[in-house]
């Protein structure tokens, strides 16, 4: 592809650019807090306050839903006006800077509710966690918006998100290794050390310090930076004319088409994430240093992801090869459960058990996170479809939705985890081997069913988004003058 240089000051378009491994680096690294955020609220929440503290799944459940409720309007502020903030840190950093300390302090709370009813509980929790994805919010809105503006070329951007994903998945997968390993490994007094409260306050502080460097790195390594970013214009408004643009800005049909995918995605990653410990722990019997093999599968296909959605991107199209990842994503990752229904799963102590599980867990979270990188690539390219219809850019509304549809990885995946728990009447405090056959079945069948819809949902709407690299070429000529001279698909680079 042969650009001709744009004119100065043509547009507040971001510049058609590759940038270095050192700034992919430091914009990636931020994004391991909300993977450690994530795998936390995914992986332990439900299980702690409901095996742990006592609370009843379905009521977990209800309450993080009931705190996803608040992120919807918190989400598109922080994203509105940081869309509008002026400092000479520019619009995004005094957003990020801001942030580290309320979600260290918001962090520690949760994880350490008082010793008082269940009323009294579930009060902490609810609070506790609005404080919390609250200010991962002014975090993540304006860091995820920062990728749209570090560069405007389209193969490049695919390269950005899946600098964003490997990074979010080491923080989250590092976290739980530290807690199998570390802070939940089994003891003499709690065997199944996932049971033991105790531990849960060493988790905590050390994934708030951890949350709270990778932040400050990113914002100090991305820092430079901002003399490069697009400064477009801000007019004075009234409340009203803020919200009325606002609503005008959301209406646009690739947006609300990558919200749909994403929605259905991200409910099936979060009910993968509320359900790991109970799957893992009552149905395929892992114990201790098994969750860190585990870990490391997750992380390989991860790591297979990172190198092959830039190359999907590239050389094909986008909206096909999240669809396709998706689709596969659901069949790789329900397979295990549909073989062991039909009685063609190795049993469980079986020499080749876990390493073909393992293998079936690596294989699903390649393609679930190689369409999670397409779908937030093309979320990036929706700025300039909008910047032509509107005449603003609005990177921080647009990844607020974004953000708000990831966050349902933890508020209706919970829910519906919590909900999955109940109908399978999986008891409260149960022990590893000792739950009835016949409820882990209905558990399992349960879990894919939901699994297989959501998916088959996901991938339809990624495949409806409606444009692709021509379409967006042509949007950056207008919008910067840059001549495109070749826009077909090209070989990856690196």
């Amino acid at each position: 592809m042969t650009r001709a240089a744009a004119p100065a000051g043509a547009s507040s378009a971001p510049k058609l650019r590759r940038l270095t491994p050192a700034t992919m680096a430091s914009y990636g690294v931020g994004a391991a807090a909300y993977g450690v955020k994530d795998s936390g609220f995914g992986t332990f929440l439900l299980l702690f306050y409901n095996q742990v503290i006592g609370v009843p799944a379905a009521t977990v459940g209800l309450v993080i839903m009931c705190a996803l409720i608040i992120d919807a309007f918190v989400d598109p502020t922080v994203g509105f006006f940081s869309d509008r903030t002026r400092t000479r840190w520019g619009r995004r950093h005094p957003w990020m800077y801001g942030a580290a300390l309320p979600i260290m302090l918001g962090w520690l709370m949760l994880w350490n509710p008082p010793l008082a009813s269940e009323q009294v509980v579930l009060g902490w929790l609810f609070v506790v966690a609005v404080l919390v994805r609250s200010a991962v919010s002014a975090y993540e809105v304006p860091s995820q918006a920062l990728a749209a503006e570090l560069s405007g070329d389209y193969d490049e951007r695919t390269r950005i998100m899946a600098y964003r994903y490997l990074f979010g998945w080491a923080g989250g997968l590092l976290m739980l290794v530290s807690a199998y390993v570390l802070f939940l490994a089994p003891t003499p007094d709690f065997p199944n050390g996932l049971l033991n409260r105790a531990g849960y306050k060493g988790f905590a502080i050390a994934g708030a310090l951890f949350m709270g460097a990778t932040i400050l790195i990113s914002a100090l390594g991305t820092h430079k930076e901002i003399p490069n970013l697009p400064k477009p214009p801000v007019e004075r408004q009234s409340l009203a004319d803020n919200f009325r643009e606002m609503r005008q800005t959301v209406k646009n049909r690739a947006f609300a088409i990558l919200m749909l995918a994403g929605l259905f995605a991200y409910t099936s990653q979060g009910i993968t994430y509320a359900m790991t410990n109970y799957l893992y722990s009552y149905v395929w019997g892992l114990r201790g240093f098994a969750f860190v093999w585990l870990s490391v599968s997750l992380f390989a296909g991860v790591a297979i992801a990172f190198v092959a959605a830039p190359r999907i991107g590239a050389i094909g199209s986008k909206p096909r090869g999240a669809a396709t990842a998706a689709l596969l994503g659901m069949a790789i990752g329900t397979t295990p459960y549909w073989l062991r229904l039909a009685g063609l799963f190795p049993p469980i102590g079986a020499p080749v058990t876990l390493p073909l599980l393992f293998t079936f867990a690596a294989a699903a979270t390649a393609c679930g996170v190689t369409a999670f990188i397409l779908g937030a690539s093309m979320l990036a390219d929706v700025v300039e479809d909008s910047e032509i219809t509107t005449g603003r850019r609005s990177e921080g509304v647009f990844f607020s939705g974004g953000f708000f549809i990831q966050k349902c990885t933890s508020g209706v995946g919970i829910f519906l985890g919590g909900l999955i728990l109940t109908a399978a009447n999986f008891p409260a405090k149960a022990q590893p081997g000792q739950v009835p056959v016949a409820v882990l079945d209905r558990l399992t069948l349960i879990y894919a069913g939901c699994y297989v819809v959501l998916g088959c949902l996901a991938a339809f709407f990624y495949s409806r988004f409606p444009f692709g690299r021509a379409e967006h070429a042509l949007r950056m000529e207008r919008l910067t003058g840059a001549s495109v001279i070749d826009a077909a698909p090209r070989e990856p680079v690196g």
